[in-house]
């Protein structure tokens, strides 16, 4: 028998949703809900699903297994919660939820429901980030030294209830811990209100990381085309990740490679121009490949790729951020 899956709130990322999940073999899109109910009719029709105005009716009427919450931030809680009381698995759009008060709710409540609950931090699951992760554990990189986050575009219309940090700025935190595999213990961030009415629309942030590694983050909404990149710095050379593109690169430290690697190096005594290794990435839609994820965790019985914690980790991050450009003050975490 084939899942049943669900979105709630079919915007801007909610419609995708639904296309993906009616085109998935092994799955059925048995219902929509917007509050906005022309826009759920609206995708309801092009995706073959009925359509409701409230979460509730369709939580009753549809009987899904799982639903996508994409609904505003600020009612990512109720919403969400409504469906763990129900009994339904969930994936919420990043983040999980406008507080971190509201994300542990939601993180306790699944637990004790026995629901699976899985957070759409969507770069986790680009392939050029899946085959970094790769490399970076098979330690080809050696020991890191910094990573550089750059996430520029211009200012999306239809937010309103976050600024550029929580919107932006949790991929980027998020994949930093991932691919590191360490925890931040220090940040700083510098903002800018340009365009937006109420929150910060640019970032300048500086993170310090358990394992001694430093990040930076250059984030905007001021920047009139989209700039989606990582670099991740270390013994070995520097990858070089484009989101967009889906594209990995590795600019070779020559002195480590003549040395033998990393492995033979007590300390490293200089950097040079080496080779240029573009990888070969098998590219995927990362929104097909969340949404795999998550119907195969809900099928499996096993945690989805980003479960609540690891949501949590990068709301706390953000929120650190936020208040760190509020206060102009560095703040120290754990």
């Amino acid at each position: 028998m084939n899942l049943r899956a669900a979105v709630v709130g079919v915007g801007s990322m909610g419609r995708h949703h639904a296309r993906v999940y009616a085109d998935m073999p092994g799955v059925d899109l048995v219902g929509v809900a917007d509050a906005t109910r022309e826009v759920a009719e609206r995708v309801g029709q092009r995706f073959g699903a009925p359509a409701y105005a409230d979460c509730q009716e369709l939580f009753k009427h549809a009987h899904p297994d799982l639903v996508s919450v994409a609904v505003p931030t600020a009612i990512h809680r109720p919403v969400a919660q409504a469906a763990i009381e129900a009994g339904i698995n969930v994936l919420i759009e990043k983040p999980i939820a406008a507080t971190v008060e509201d994300g542990e709710a939601l993180v306790a409540g699944a637990k004790q429901a026995g629901v699976t609950l899985a957070v759409g931090h969507i770069e986790r699951h680009n392939p050029a980030v899946t085959a970094l992760k790769s490399h970076l554990d098979a330690g080809e990189l050696g020991r890191i030294f910094q990573m550089r986050a750059y996430r520029l575009g211009p200012f999306p219309a239809r937010i309103r209830d976050v600024g550029v940090i929580i919107d932006l700025a949790s991929h980027d935190l998020d994949i930093m811990r991932f691919v590191s595999g360490d925890e931040v213990v220090r940040v700083y961030a510098e903002i800018q209100q340009q365009i937006h009415t109420l929150r910060e629309d640019s970032v300048t942030g500086i993170l310090r990381f358990s394992g001694g590694a430093t990040g930076t983050l250059e984030i905007n909404w001021l920047t009139p085309t989209k700039v989606r990149q990582l670099a991740v710095t270390g013994a070995q050379g520097m990858f070089l990740v484009d989101y967009l593109t889906q594209e990995l690169y590795l600019y070779e430290n020559d002195e480590a490679v003549r040395a033998g690697g990393w492995d033979r190096l007590d300390v490293l005594r200089g950097v040079s121009v080496g080779k240029m290794i573009r990888f070969v990435v098998d590219k995927k839609e990362p929104l097909r490949a969340e949404l795999d994820d998550v119907v195969g965790a809900v099928l499996e019985g096993r945690p989805p790729k980003v479960t609540g914690a690891d949501a949590l980790a990068a709301l706390r991050l953000a929120r650190a951020l936020v208040e760190s450009g509020q206060r102009q003050e560095v703040i120290e975490l754990g």
